[in-house]
């Protein structure tokens, strides 16, 4: 970053970006431009991490709703990232700011080597005063290599450009104790500190059907950007002037707030958190949980409870503690035919046994290749 300039992410769902009757919201794309005009003036950055590729494309290629077979919606996403691209340069280049596409798959971001480069890219542009328009590629991305749904791919571009604030525009004004349009009890929630179960038990659904996340997947975007240490926001997409009065400091939506006193984390480690999916979980009893919250340990074979899923040495595991909540993220030392046979050994028990001898003295997974989640 230049100066003491401050950079914002802002995530905008294809709900956002295209209206009832299925056309882009050339409007909505004007008004965020003008936003990101006044922003600049304040001091602040902005960079556009947009859905929307695949619904623009639909109608284009005369679908009459999204398809579902992959080279249909990879055919769409092609047409329909011209229309979108073509759209932002417009009106962006209209109020005398410049824009540039930037496409990722888990392909580019998996690998530490192509995940710095692209942390290079974006910052650069960052600092040449470019707008920089993300999104999925959607037009290569296979299962294996998708980032599954843009709040996710939003907080890796937040930790990459050292973000001070990531926002998503949404089709609801924030988070609520339960699904607003299903339980007319529902209270709105205008700040967390922490996620915990309860938080996520009241997430529901996406409700609209040109989207791929729901409030599940930006609960859990929050919460890897509170573990980097960076606030986060979901508000509407119709909020007036939403950017402009965050970043005066204007309460909008739903602010998740950062603990306070954390340490910095390691870029590696949010690198761990963010750049590849899980290829496998591991279930840990609560003593392993406690120590790996409170005393920053790694974990141990003997404290793991349940394996799930084929993975190698080196692939990224999920860890969850005993009610199925995710705690942390980290490397595998060791394969899964491995690790389900070491499950709750001790370390004398592993040394002994010829199959699994070559895991003696190591953990599961080494502190420094663990991400504790806030």
């Amino acid at each position: 970053m230049t100066g003491d300039r401050k950079t914002m992410v802002v995530k905008i769902g294809s709900s956002t970006l295209v209206g009832p009757d299925r056309a882009l919201r050339r409007d909505f794309i004007a008004d965020l431009a003008r936003q990101a005009r006044e922003l600049s003036e304040l001091g602040w950055s902005l960079v556009v991490v947009s859905s929307g590729a695949i619904a623009a494309g639909a109608p284009v290629l005369g679908f009459e709703a999204r398809p579902t077979d992959m080279p249909s919606l990879q055919a769409c996403a092609s047409v329909g990232q011209c229309v979108l691209s073509a759209v932002y340069d417009e009106e962006f280049r209209a109020r005398d700011l410049l824009t540039s596409l930037v496409l990722l798959t888990r392909h580019d971001t998996a690998r530490r080597t192509s995940y710095l480069h692209a942390r290079d890219t974006l910052t650069r542009l960052v600092e040449l005063g470019v707008v920089p328009i993300v999104n999925e590629n959607d037009t290569v991305t296979v299962d294996e290599i998708r980032f599954g749904d843009n709040d996710t791919l939003a907080a890796l571009v937040s930790c990459l450009v050292s973000a001070d604030l990531c926002v998503t525009l949404s089709d609801i004004d924030g988070l609520y104790t339960a699904n607003p349009m299903e339980d007319p009890a529902a209270r709105f929630i205008p700040r967390v500190e922490k996620i915990d179960a309860a938080i996520i038990a009241s997430a529901g659904d996406s409700s609209t059907s040109v989207g791929t996340g729901g409030m599940i997947t930006k609960i859990r975007a929050s919460r890897i950007l509170m573990t980097a240490g960076i606030a986060s926001v979901i508000c509407s997409g119709a909020e007036d002037d939403a950017l402009v009065r965050l970043a005066r400091g204007e309460s909008v939506g739903t602010l998740f707030v950062p603990p306070t006193g954390r340490l910095e984390i390691a870029p590696r480690k949010l690198w761990i958190a963010l750049g590849d999916a899980a290829h496998g979980t591991v279930t840990v009893d609560a003593g392993a949980a406690d120590a790996l919250i409170r005393r920053g340990s790694s974990l141990l074979p003997v404290g793991i409870t349940r394996v799930e899923g084929e993975f190698s040495a080196g692939d990224t595991l999920d860890v969850h503690d005993p009610d199925g909540l995710a705690i942390a993220r980290g490397l595998a030392q060791a394969g899964s035919d491995e690790l389900k046979l070491a499950a709750g050994r001790h370390q004398d028990e592993i040394a002994s046994n010829r199959l699994l001898s070559a895991l003696a003295g190591k953990p599961a997974i080494h502190r420094d290749e663990l991400i504790v989640f806030a």
